[in-house]
C-alpha cells in the first residue's frame, strides 16, 4: 500500500467538513469579486485532496484580497488553519492549501494556460447555485 507524504492523506475522515470548507472558500471568493468560480470534487481522482476551489481575479490586489479573506473566514469562521501558501508574491496563481481542500486563485491568463478544469475534466463539478445565492 502506497502512502502519500502529504498530511491531508491522513485526514479524510470528515468529507462533509471538507465540502463545507470548499463551499465557504468559494462563497468568500465570490464576495470578493472572484469570477468563474468552480469547485471540483476530487475524492475519486486524487488520494491527497477532497476538493479544488478555482477562481479568477482581475488584479494582483484583488487576488491578495481574496486569499486574505478566505484565510480569515476559514480560520475565524470555521476554525481551520491554512497549511501552506504559494504564489502570493507573484500573484498570478495563488495556492492556499488547507489539507483536504486546495484553493487556486488565478489571473485570467494563467488560469487559461494551466486549465485545471480540463486537466481534471473527469472530476465532478459542485453546483454552486445555492452557495452563491444573494451575492
Amino acid at each position: 500500500m502506497e502512502h502519500s507524504s502529504h498530511p491531508a492523506s491522513l485526514n479524510r475522515a470528515n468529507p462533509e467538513r471538507s465540502r463545507k470548507l470548499a463551499l465557504a472558500a468559494a462563497r468568500t471568493a465570490a464576495e470578493n469579486r472572484g469570477a468563474e468560480l468552480t469547485v471540483l470534487d476530487m475524492t475519486n481522482n486524487a488520494a491527497w485532496v477532497d476538493y479544488f476551489v478555482i477562481a479568477t481575479g482581475t488584479s494582483r490586489r484583488q487576488l491578495h484580497a481574496m486569499s486574505e479573506e478566505i484565510d480569515r473566514k476559514l480560520e475565524e469562521g470555521l476554525g481551520d488553519k491554512r497549511m501552506n501558501i504559494d504564489g502570493y508574491d507573484e500573484s498570478r496563481w495563488i495556492v492556499l492549501d488547507y489539507g483536504t481542500v486546495v484553493i487556486h486563485l488565478f489571473d485570467a491568463d494563467t488560469r487559461l494556460f494551466y486549465s485545471l478544469e480540463n486537466l481534471w475534466a473527469d472530476a465532478p463539478r459542485i453546483d454552486l447555485t445555492e452557495t452563491l445565492a444573494g451575492i
